[in-house]
C-alpha cells in the first residue's frame, strides 16, 4: 500500500479548511440517467427503418419458433413423410428422413427453448448484479457522507486546539489507498 494526496485520488483539495471533498464518478450520474440495459431495447435497434423491420421480424419468429408447441407441430409434420420413407426400404432415404426432416425440423424449436431459458437466466443474474452494484454504490455513498461529517468533526477539534492548522501535509496524512 502506498500513500496517496487526495489529487492522487481524483479528489480535490481547496486551501480552505476542507480536509478531503468527495468527487464523484461520472459513471454515476450517466447510470442514473440511462439505468440497467434490457432485450427488448436492444431487439428493436437496427441500422435504419429496414433494420428495425429485420430485427422486429427476427424477434417475431424466433418468439413464434422457439416454442415447445411448435416443437409438437413440427414432430406431426414431419410424421406426415415417415410412411412414405420406410415404404421405400431404402437405408438412405430412412436414414436422411431421420436426419434432414426429423432431427432439424423437431430440434429447432427445442433448442431454442432452451436457449430462451438460459437467457432468462442470464437476464435474471445481470439484473440482479446491477441491483447488488446499485446497492454497493448507495453503500459507497453512505460512507462518503460520514467521512464528510466525521471531517467536520475533526476540523472542530483541530480548530480547538491551539496552535495546530490544517496544512496540505496534515490533510494528506494517513491517506492510503
Amino acid at each position: 500500500m502506498t500513500e496517496s494526496t487526495a489529487s492522487d485520488t481524483g479528489s480535490h483539495k481547496s486551501p480552505s479548511s476542507e480536509i478531503f471533498k468527495h468527487v464523484p464518478h461520472p459513471r454515476i450520474a450517466a447510470r442514473k440517467v440511462a439505468g440497467s440495459a434490457k432485450t427488448s431495447d436492444i431487439r428493436t435497434r437496427g441500422k435504419g427503418p429496414i433494420g428495425r423491420l429485420n430485427a422486429r421480424f427476427g424477434v417475431l419468429i424466433t418468439v413464434a419458433v422457439g416454442t415447445m408447441w411448435c416443437a409438437y407441430l413440427f414432430t406431426l409434420l414431419a410424421l406426415v413423410s415417415l410412411p412414405a420413407a420406410l415404404q421405400s426400404h431404402d437405408k438412405i432415404i430412412i436414414v436422411a428422413w431421420i436426419a434432414q426432416t426429423f432431427l432439424q425440423l423437431v430440434l429447432l424449436p427445442i433448442i431454442i427453448v432452451g436457449q430462451n431459458v438460459q437467457a432468462a437466466a442470464s437476464d435474471q443474474r445481470a439484473e440482479d448484479t446491477y441491483k447488488d452494484a446499485e446497492a454497493v454504490l448507495h453503500e459507497a455513498l453512505q460512507i462518503q457522507a460520514h467521512l464528510q461529517v466525521q471531517d467536520q468533526i475533526l476540523q472542530r477539534l483541530m480548530a480547538a486546539v491551539p496552535g495546530q492548522a490544517i496544512t496540505g501535509e496534515t490533510r494528506s496524512a494517513g491517506r492510503v489507498e
